[in-house]
């Protein structure tokens, strides 16, 4: 082999481990990539106790149960499924029924998301595009604001609306 050869051969396999590297990590990061889990998500794909994830989604009316001190216990929901959440400590302003939130934490052996950061969502309009023609398809969504929302947060024992068919996952 000449020098060039030798030069080539050694730039292509530089290149290929890079690459081999490379499709490696986004693999292992494909299903962590993703500004928050909804409720959806979490019962289709259970995550393991003690992965610490993001959940987002409305916060349920009528489920705002103050404790003790700064504790509380709420429910977030997408409209389809509805997960109860714990956290102790101070709340944000926005932080309201209805208000869209993203709750960091993980989830207990009770099943139920134990948060160490809540965040409030200043409105609808900041919620990915996904989520938005979701709501779309589903008819609670208009002219950038949410529609409907006591018929959007299922009652006890009432049946939640089917999902869109072909539409966005949330």
């Amino acid at each position: 082999m000449t020098r060039k050869q030798k030069r080539l051969s050694s730039i292509f396999a530089i290149l290929f481990v890079v690459g081999a590297a490379f499709a490696l990590v986004l693999t292992a990061l494909s299903d962590s990539v993703a500004f928050f889990n909804s409720p959806t998500d979490l019962a289709s794909h259970p995550p393991v106790e003690g992965q610490r994830i993001r959940l987002g989604g409305l916060v349920e009316s009528g489920s705002v149960e103050r404790g003790t001190g700064q504790a509380v216990r709420f429910r977030v929901t997408d409209t389809v499924e509805s997960v109860a959440v714990r956290y102790a400590g101070l709340l944000p302003d926005l932080f309201r029924e209805g208000q869209g939130v993203v709750a960091e934490g993980t989830i207990g052996p009770d099943r139920v998301f134990v948060a160490d950061t809540v965040l409030a969502k200043h409105d609808e309009t900041y919620m990915p595009k996904e989520v938005v023609d979701d709501m779309k398809a589903r008819g609670l969504w208009k002219d950038g604001a949410v529609v409907a929302r006591e018929a959007a947060m299922p009652e006890a024992g009432a049946q939640a609306p089917a999902p869109a068919a072909g539409g966005a996952g949330l």
